[in-house]
């Protein structure tokens, strides 16, 4: 199994909708085994951002995701950096597809929700990073359901 890692940003936050973009991870069968409500703090979003470090828009990233608590997922299943992406939706809104968070939910690129890992090496440093060892080992009753 692939696991990934998720961010329920600040704007997400402020509006109340973590539980709607937690339950649309639900339904697409992806499983919880990390989660934590949490301000982050400037260190950790530099570690985070560092690849972003020096580009014009690094410092304002930096000061939106230390503005609110985020809560920070890591989700475990069958290609679940894939899967996780395209439930997220494009970066830019208004370019994602009908049906996911960003399209149905944000408006612009600066505030659009979530943050998805975008490839296996990503997803290892980032769940590193946020979570070291610290997820949940568990077998989920209708994992026979969902997965082959």
């Amino acid at each position: 199994m692939e696991c990934t890692f998720i961010i329920i940003k600040p704007d997400a936050v402020q509006r109340g909708l973590i539980g709607e973009i937690v339950a649309r991870f639900e339904r697409r069968g992806l499983k919880i085994v990390g989660m934590k409500f949490m301000q982050v703090s400037e260190e950790l979003a530099r570690k985070h951002y560092a690849v972003h470090e020096g580009k014009p828009f690094f410092n304002g990233l930096i000061q939106y995701i230390i503005s609110a608590p985020v809560v920070a997922m890591v989700l475990e299943g069958t290609n679940a950096i894939t899967a996780a992406r395209n439930t997220i939706g494009a970066t830019k809104p208004s370019e994602a597809a009908p049906g996911s968070i960003r399209a149905d939910l944000g408006l612009e690129i600066g505030r659009n929700l979530v943050h998805g890992s975008d490839g296996p090496d990503t997803a290892a440093s980032e769940i590193a990073l946020w979570f070291g060892e610290d997820l949940v080992n568990w077998g989920r009753a209708t994992d026979a359901w969902i997965f082959e």
